[in-house]
């Protein structure tokens, strides 16, 4: 039997994927270059395609060869889909060659008309409203992100990064983020993601009472998923200067960057636009992927920028918690090649409800944030910062000095013992939210 058809084979019979080390060791008569060679003829042809990056890539059967079932069901019987969904999944079911080739369409996102336009329907959003509540709706922007915000950290890198091929379980994630322990025999790169997602989220949380998703921000939240991961550095949060071709896809971006600009711009206009908060972070997860406005990380930059109206208006965030990967990358091919959102919107829904389902006992418990530690949350971060950045001056005259310069009297004492408690628990699993590095922090250390 030939390489291809023998790889083919075992990719097929692997319903979660396999790596290409998976496959050397199924196949050790088959050469590594070998194997690189007929899997990328697999992905030009359609027949496979790829999820995640580095050794965390894993491959996944796109058509099977002739005697061989279907392996996956991309959508599992318990997420529904409407007929229009289903009509999409039988477009895609096609193999590549029977697909029309197809470039950015200008008009998807022109035609679109904020407060006019709407991707979810009115009693659709009602019901998200309804399943995302937290609580009064006067509360400050972002509180309700903040007092869940270790939660939130652990759920949505976990299964963001999960999406993209990540092998770390959610006990595994939450060692990493709650006491800095990287998982034993996981690639460098599925940790350098997990802390990545760590970062862009409390980015996130920390920017929440913005008014609307700025290109800064944006750019920043890129920048935090994709450092160290890009094979140029240079290309973390800066516009894609060159052409990018989708793999299992007849779907070809924008390439030239003036273009990229212009268009971003129109996009983040619109969003600025937007009055629903869920029509507004499902807008941003339909039309980021589609610009693929980076070199690399769209998808994931998409999924985070779409909580940032949730963390606004206190509502429960959208963690992706057991959506599958098949059926996420599915429903993204939907919107590349055929501009149509129901597929992508059946899974948001399903999605959504999913991820409300975990958070609803959780916020029946939840206690009050301490509205001190709230008001005085950004100063007693930049005092944390100084503490280490100095470590030749003395924790306790460092922080009783930042204190007594911008808190009022009555509130000094409580403000300073807020301040040396945050101190005391100081980790490396929580140095990104004082702009800390593991360097600085272990130099104040052995001070």
């Amino acid at each position: 039997m030939p390489a291809t058809d023998t790889l083919l084979e075992s990719i097929a019979e692997t319903p979660d994927g396999i790596s290409l080390a998976g496959l050397l060791t199924r196949h050790p008569a088959v050469a590594r270059r070998t194997a690189q060679r007929q899997i990328a003829h697999l992905l030009e042809h359609g027949r496979i395609f790829a999820q995640g990056e580095g050794r965390a890539r894993r491959y996944f059967i796109t058509r099977p060869p002739a005697g061989l079932p279907v392996a996956d069901d991309s959508f599992p019987a318990h997420i529904p889909l409407s007929e229009d969904s289903r009509d999409i999944l039988r477009y895609l079911d096609q193999p590549l060659s029977a697909r029309k080739p197809v470039g950015y369409q200008t008009d998807f996102l022109d035609s679109y008309q904020p407060g006019i336009t709407w991707y979810l329907p009115e009693p659709l959003r009602r019901q998200l409203h309804r399943m995302g509540k937290t609580g009064p709706a006067e509360a400050p922007a972002g509180t309700y992100s903040r007092a869940m915000l270790n939660r939130l950290l652990i759920d949505l890198s976990w299964a963001s990064s999960h999406l993209e091929g990540n092998t770390y379980s959610r006990l595994d994630t939450r060692k990493l983020i709650e006491l800095g322990q990287a998982a034993s025999g996981k690639a460098a790169l599925e940790t350098q993601m997990i802390l990545n997602h760590k970062t862009a989220i409390e980015l996130l949380v920390d920017n929440s009472g913005e008014a609307r998703l700025s290109r800064y921000l944006l750019m920043n939240l890129h920048s935090a998923l994709a450092e160290n991961l890009l094979p140029n550095p240079a290309d973390e949060g800066r516009i894609r200067r060159h052409a990018v071709d989708i793999g299992g896809s007849v779907y070809r971006p924008l390439s030239l960057p003036q273009a990229i600009e212009v268009t971003l711009e129109r996009l983040l206009d619109k969003a600025a636009a937007i009055p629903d908060p869920f029509e507004l972070s499902f807008f941003l997860m339909v039309h980021l992927p589609y610009l693929q406005p980076f070199a690399d990380i769209n998808k994931r930059t998409s999924r985070l920028a779409a909580n940032l109206p949730l963390f606004r208006a206190n509502l429960c965030p959208l963690t992706f918690l057991d959506v599958p990967e098949q059926a996420y990358s599915r429903a993204i091919l939907g919107v590349y090649e055929l501009t149509r959102v129901e597929l992508l919107r059946d899974l948001y829904v399903w999605a959504y409800e999913r991820s409300t389902q975990e958070y609803v006992a959780i916020r029946q418990d939840l206690a009050e944030p301490d509205p001190l530690r709230l008001a005085w949350r950004e100063l007693i971060r930049q005092t944390i910062r100084e503490v280490v950045l100095h470590p030749d001056r003395e924790a306790l005259a460092v922080i009783r000095e930042a204190v007594w310069a911008d808190v009022p009297a009555a509130e000094r004492e409580a403000v300073q013992a807020l301040a040396v408690e945050e101190l005391r628990r100081l980790h490396e699993g929580v140095l990104a939210r004082y702009g800390l590095r593991p360097s600085e922090y272990r130099a104040w250390c052995e001070k």
